[in-house]
């Protein structure tokens, strides 16, 4: 395939040639040494005065991409942070000299040998006494303040960013940490993580449309999965009591600000638990979370949230009472509810002509722009929440949670159904449903409902949208700021 490459491009190749020809391939070289990081130097380093450093002899290595070149000083940078150097032409040797100002590009990895030095104005510098090129950079770097202004670029050369940005650096540091600290908090209350199939042969679990794939030894489809609960419970069936998932789900459907198709969630079950439990368990998890990346006090998208206080615990149908001044409590039949939301509007698709889909629509509508503080919202429909248990106090609601913040959905619980005999009732209202247009019900999995005809204890369970949670503990208002990889359109 040929390529074409610009002056600057071109300009690279040729220096690289050069440093072949002398015998300084950068690409030959398997390992450079290190004594510190750019930040351990530093660190080592800062309680020295400029004189006491003048005396200092100790031999340092280290190594990073080239960020900025001066005259005779330049910035390295490695994954602790960055690094001012020196080279004193007097006392360096001439031929290395010349390699430095005549072959060294900005975005060049190279390994220093130096001694500790500070500058007039009190900054930690390596004084070189040595370099070699470890490998070159053959397309220059972005124009530091302009080049990565470009949101596309960012998300789909993700290694531009993290090498040009340590503020996006800084954000998958804190992910990681955010994973390993949900990770923590659920141990300590002694729930096992557990792995289960990412192809399923049947749809369940949630409401989402699903990707397919086939597998050729079996010559049949398979799901790509859209949720995690139903082998999770299979394994509460099987004696676990505690079990917990963290991992990629995976729903075709679109893409904006707060979804992408792949994405990591966390479910957790507990036997003899319900849905308080669980919701003890969500504000406990994301509170431990806060509380160890020192985020118990944040603003996000001008709220001002602390997690330290107890989240509000309230009805889906209090709160439509609350916020739009109608009580579903009052409103008795199918036919009054669908009657309603014509009047105000409020367009059903033909699944949706029900009272619970209603009670659903309007919650939407007028109480999620509400939902700032954290907020659970509790006693969904039935008709919307086909794997939780029925109210006792009214069956037409179930026993069931949704974690809002700052208008968006953070986690989904419920006290799960356990009774085989009605959940094959509504696996069986799914597929009718799904005749009548809705793509996102799940369909009838028989392995499930035997597994419930042995027993299934009481049961809580929550999901708990990870990403979500990131860019809330960041700052951030994009999922794409907050997956490494994350999907993208092509480019026209």
């Amino acid at each position: 395939m040929e390529r074409k490459f610009n002056d600057q491009e071109q300009a690279r190749r040729n220096k690289l040639q050069k440093l072949v020809e002398m015998g300084k391939n950068p690409y030959a070289i398997e390992k450079f040494e290190r004594t510190h990081t750019c930040q351990s130097f530093i660190k080592a380093y800062d309680k020295f005065s400029h004189e006491e450093l003048q005396e200092n002899k100790d031999v340092i290595k280290v190594a990073g991409r080239v960020m900025a070149i001066r005259q005779t000083f330049g910035v390295i940078s490695d994954f602790s942070g960055e690094l001012q150097f020196y080279i004193n032409k007097k006392t360096f040797d001439p031929e290395k000299f010349q390699m430095f100002k005549q072959l060294l590009d900005l975005g060049d990895i190279v390994g220093i040998t130096g001694t500790p030095m500070k500058t007039m104005t009190g900054q930690v510098t390596i004084k070189v006494t040595d370099f070699v090129i470890l490998a070159k950079s053959l397309i220059p770097l972005p124009e530091k303040f302009h080049g990565l202004a470009d949101e596309e670029i960012r998300a789909r050369k993700r290694y531009l960013d993290l090498m040009t940005n340590r503020d996006s650096l800084n954000t998958f540091v804190a992910r990681t940490k955010i994973l390993q600290y949900i990770r923590e908090y659920m141990s300590s209350q002694e729930f096992l993580e557990v792995e289960t199939p990412i192809l399923s042969p049947k749809l369940g679990g949630a409401a989402a449309r699903p990707f397919t794939t086939h597998h050729n030894t079996l010559d049949r489809n398979y799901y790509l999965r859209i949720a995690t609960e139903l082998p999770l419970k299979k394994l509460i069936v099987g004696g676990f009591e505690k079990v917990y998932e963290m991992g990629r789900i995976f729903r075709n459907e679109g893409m904006d600000p707060m979804h992408n198709p792949e994405f990591t969630s966390i479910e957790a079950y507990q036997a003899y638990a319900n849905l308080e439990d669980m919701m003890d368990l969500t504000e406990n998890v994301i509170r431990y979370v806060a509380n160890k990346i020192g985020k118990t006090k944040i603003t996000y998208k001008g709220v001002d949230i602390d997690f330290s206080k107890p989240f509000k615990r309230i009805s889906m149908i209090e709160m439509i009472n609350e916020v739009a001044k109608i009580d579903f409590n009052k409103i008795k039949t199918d036919k009054e509810a669908v009657e309603l939301a014509k009047k105000d509007g409020i367009e059903l698709l033909p699944h949706q002509h029900t009272r619970g889909h209603v009670i659903s629509m309007f919650f939407e509508k007028y109480c999620e722009e509400k939902c700032l503080q954290p907020t659970f919202i509790t006693e969904h429909p039935l008709d919307i929440s086909p794997l939780a248990k029925k109210d006792p106090k009214d069956p037409r609601m179930v026993r069931r949670f949704e974690l809002f913040i700052c208008q968006k959905e953070y986690a989904n619980a419920f006290s799960e159904l356990n009774d085989p005999i009605d959940q094959l009732e509504r696996f069986e209202a799914q597929i009718k449903e799904r005749e009548m247009g809705n793509s996102e019900a799940n369909e009838v999995d028989m392995e499930y409902i035997d597994a419930l005809e042995y027993g299934l204890a009481p049961t809580g369970g929550v999901g708990i949208g990870v990403d979500r949670l990131v860019m809330l503990l960041t700052g951030k208002e994009s999922i794409r700021d907050v997956l490494l990889f994350p999907h993208m359109k092509d480019l026209k």
